[in-house]
């Protein structure tokens, strides 16, 4: 069975319960930043300075989540690179360029273990802190389909 939101204005609600629950629960943020420290993934870049280097710089943007996520949208250009198959694809990717991995959001644990493995391997690697219902509720474009 195949689920999709019913229109953006889902989206925004949970973006909404999201910042709620983070001004509401200062320990949630404190839970985040220790799990990130521990990964050795603080180092993260929001969507503006992301489109600014992919402007001036060669970026390579991953997406980590599984294909159906990816296909049901996904940050135009971004590969799908799923997290279980990265190690294997590790050879696919440049190592002349950053690598940014995304997931679904700043409380995904995806994105920074995509990033522990892509920095062990010798990439440059850095971490989105936004995901796809960010971008939705702030108008960003969202690409869909498969990986061509």
């Amino acid at each position: 069975m195949w689920y999709q939101l019913a229109d953006g204005s889902v989206c925004a609600f949970y973006l909404a319960l999201r910042s709620l629950a983070e001004q509401r629960y200062a320990e949630i943020r404190s839970l985040m930043e220790d799990f990130l420290r521990e990964m050795d993934a603080l180092e993260a870049i929001d969507a503006r300075t992301l489109e600014e280097r992919m402007e001036h710089e060669d970026v390579v943007l991953l997406d980590v989540r599984p294909p159906e996520e990816y296909a049901s949208g996904h940050w135009p250009g971004a590969w799908s690179v799923p997290l279980d198959e990265l190690a294997d694809r590790l050879a696919d990717l440049p190592r002349d360029r950053t690598v940014v991995a995304y997931c679904r959001g700043p409380y995904c644990v995806m994105a920074p273990h995509a990033v522990q493995i892509l920095r062990q391997a010798g990439f440059r690697a850095l971490r989105l802190s936004e995901g796809p219902g960010d971008w939705r509720v702030a108008g960003r474009a969202i690409a869909t389909g498969p990986d061509p």
